[in-house]
C-alpha cells in the first residue's frame, strides 16, 4: 500500500513537471513563438504588397502631348485634366511628367527618351504621326516601359492600350450637323468645301470616313456640289486659312457651307469669311473649344463635337496608374491598328449646337459661361448667366 502511494506521488510529480515544461515552451521563443512572429511578418508583407498595388508606383508616368497650335485642347484641357486625375489617384507632381512637343516629332522622341531616363515606366502618347509614334513605342518597350496610345492610334504600333473616342462617329456627327444646318438655312443645291485634318493623323482619316459616309451620297446624287476637298498639314490653322482663301477664290465666292474637321480649322474659315463680309454660312467644328462655342453663339459656326476630354484623360490616367502599379487592367473594346488588336477604351462623342450648350459642355463643367461670355460674345449669352 505504501509502495502504491509512493508510485502515485511519483506519477503526480512527473505530470506536474510535464505541464511545467509545456507551459515554458508556449511562452518562450520556441516553435510556437516563431510561428506567431512569422504570422506578424507575413501580415506586414501582405499589407506592403497590397499597399504597392494601391499606391506604390514602379516609376513615373509621362504624358506626351503633341502641340498647342492644332487645338486649344492639349494645353487648356488635357493637361489640367491629367493633373486632376493623377491628384485624385494619390500621385504627387513628382510622380508624373507632362511634356508638349509643339509639333516637332524629333522633340517628342527626345522627350520620351528623357522621361524614361528620369524614371518613367509608363508613357501616355499622343503621336504626331504613326511613324514617329511607332519608333517612340518600340524604344520605350525595349527599355521595359509600357505605352498607352492617347486620343490618336499609332498605326502598326505596339501600344499596350488605346484610349480615345469613336472617331468615325465624330465624323458622322459633323456630316449630319452640316446637313441639318444647310436644311435650316434653306439652301438649295448647296456648294460645299471640305477641310480635312492632317493627312498624318489617323484620327483625321477616321473623321473623314465618318463625314464622307454622310456627304458623299449627297454629292453623288447631285443634291449637293463638292467645290473642293483638301487636307491641312499638321492641322495648321494658318495653312487652313490660306487653303480656304484659295478655295474661295477658285469658286468665285460661291460656297454655301464648309465641313471643317475641328474648331481651329473652322475659325480659320470664319476669319476668311469675315474679311469678305460673308460669315454666317454653315461651318462645322470639333473639340468644343471656347473659341468654337463663341463662334456658335455668334452664329458663325453651326456646330461642334464635344468629346468629354476630362473623361478621356481620367480613363487614360486610371490605366496608366494601374500599369505603373504592376496591374493588367481589363477593358471592353479592341481596335485593330494594322498589326495588332489593341485593348481599347472608346468614349462617345456628342454634337453641340446653340440649342444644347447648357445641357452638354456647361452641365459637365467642361466649359463655363464666365470664360465664354467675354468681350463681344457677352451679348450672345443667356441673361441668367450673370455675365
Amino acid at each position: 500500500m505504501e509502495g502504491t502511494t509512493r508510485s502515485i506521488k511519483l506519477l503526480g510529480l512527473l505530470a506536474a513537471l510535464l505541464l511545467l515544461l509545456a507551459a515554458c515552451g508556449d511562452s518562450g521563443g520556441g516553435e510556437g513563438g516563431d510561428t506567431e512572429d512569422a504570422g506578424d511578418g507575413g501580415t506586414e508583407e501582405a499589407a506592403g504588397t497590397e499597399g504597392g498595388g494601391d499606391g506604390e508606383l514602379s516609376g513615373k508616368i509621362a504624358v506626351l502631348l503633341p502641340d498647342s497650335a492644332s487645338s486649344d485642347r492639349w494645353e487648356n484641357d488635357d493637361r489640367r485634366f491629367f493633373e486632376e486625375a493623377f491628384a485624385e489617384a494619390g500621385l504627387s507632381p513628382d510622380d508624373y511628367i507632362i511634356s508638349n512637343a509643339e509639333g516637332d516629332a524629333t522633340t517628342q522622341q527626345t522627350q520620351a527618351e528623357q522621361a524614361i531616363t528620369n524614371g518613367a515606366t509608363v508613357l501616355l502618347l499622343v503621336n504626331l504621326d504613326s511613324g514617329s509614334g511607332a519608333a517612340i513605342i518600340d524604344n520605350a518597350k525595349a527599355q521595359g516601359a509600357r505605352v498607352i496610345d492617347y486620343d490618336r492610334l499609332t498605326l502598326d504600333g505596339d501600344a499596350d492600350y488605346y484610349v480615345s473616342f469613336n472617331n468615325v462617329t465624330v465624323g458622322e456627327l459633323q456630316g449630319q450637323g452640316l446637313v441639318d444646318c444647310i436644311e435650316e438655312a434653306g439652301v438649295e443645291n448647296p456648294r460645299i468645301a471640305v477641310l480635312n485634318g492632317s493627312p498624318t493623323d489617323n484620327n483625321a482619316t477616321l473623321f473623314k470616313e465618318g463625314y464622307d459616309s454622310v456627304l458623299n451620297p449627297l454629292f453623288e446624287s447631285g443634291e449637293w456640289t463638292e467645290v473642293d476637298d483638301q487636307s491641312v498639314p499638321d492641322w495648321d490653322n494658318q495653312q487652313a486659312l490660306v487653303i480656304f482663301e484659295q478655295m474661295w477664290t477658285a469658286a468665285g465666292g460661291e460656297i454655301d457651307g464648309v465641313l471643317a474637321a475641328n474648331d481651329g480649322l473652322g475659325n480659320a474659315v470664319i476669319s476668311a469669311l469675315k474679311s469678305r463680309d460673308a460669315n454666317g454660312i454653315p461651318v462645322t467644328g470639333q473639340d468644343a473649344t471656347i473659341e468654337g462655342i463663341q463662334n456658335i453663339l455668334a452664329g458663325d459656326q453651326c456646330m461642334t463635337v464635344y468629346k468629354a476630354i476630362r473623361e478621356e484623360a481620367f480613363a487614360a490616367a486610371e490605366l496608366a496608374v494601374a500599369l505603373a502599379r504592376g496591374e493588367e487592367p481589363e477593358v471592353e473594346d479592341v481596335v485593330d491598328n494594322g498589326s495588332k488588336e489593341v485593348p481599347s477604351v472608346l468614349l462617345t462623342p456628342v454634337a453641340v449646337t446653340a440649342d444644347n450648350i447648357e445641357e452638354t459642355v456647361i452641365a459637365d463643367g467642361f466649359r463655363t459661361w464666365e470664360e465664354i461670355c467675354v468681350g463681344e460674345f457677352a451679348q450672345y449669352c443667356p441673361e441668367e448667366t450673370g455675365t
